[in-house]
């Protein structure tokens, strides 16, 4: 990694942070409760965005959202996973940015948020940057500048 001065680490474009939507496991709104739950367990996440046929970010979907939504008064009710859509249980609070945002502002969401969420001035999701790719960077960062003082 290059010496950068403090500015420059914030300031820097998050395009190089970015994984593609192509590598982004993900569901449509009208999906079923069930196969949402088989797409985070295959993939492993936690949460997955929620996307239109357009590729539209419409929100998140979580296994704690959709384990909440199953739970009845007095028995777990797993039927309800084969009845109710995604854009049932869905949240649409998250982190969002632009593309052409910096560092800084995904740095801060990342405090909060796993992931952040990225969009084309159109709206069009392009993929996300996750919490761990920022530190990696901010790792590396630090180390390269101790090294050199």
């Amino acid at each position: 990694m290059q010496k950068l001065d403090y500015l420059n680490i914030l300031e820097s474009p998050i395009q190089s942070f970015l994984i593609s939507v192509e590598k982004v496991a993900h569901v449509q709104p009208n999906n079923t409760l069930e196969h949402a739950l088989l797409i985070l367990i295959k993939s492993g996440y936690t949460a997955i965005p929620v996307l239109d046929t357009d590729f539209k970010l419409h929100g998140l979907i979580s296994k704690a959202q959709i384990l909440d939504s199953i739970l009845g008064l007095e028995r777990i009710e797993p039927e309800r996973l084969q009845t109710t859509t995604v854009s049932e249980v869905m949240t649409t609070s998250l982190a969002r940015m632009k593309n052409d945002e910096r560092f800084e502002r995904a740095l801060s969401y990342s405090i909060n948020h796993p992931f952040i969420c990225v969009e084309n001035e159109y709206g069009e999701f392009l993929g996300i940057i996750t919490r761990s790719k920022l530190l990696a960077h901010v790792n590396g960062y630090l180390h390269a500048n101790k090294k050199t003082k």
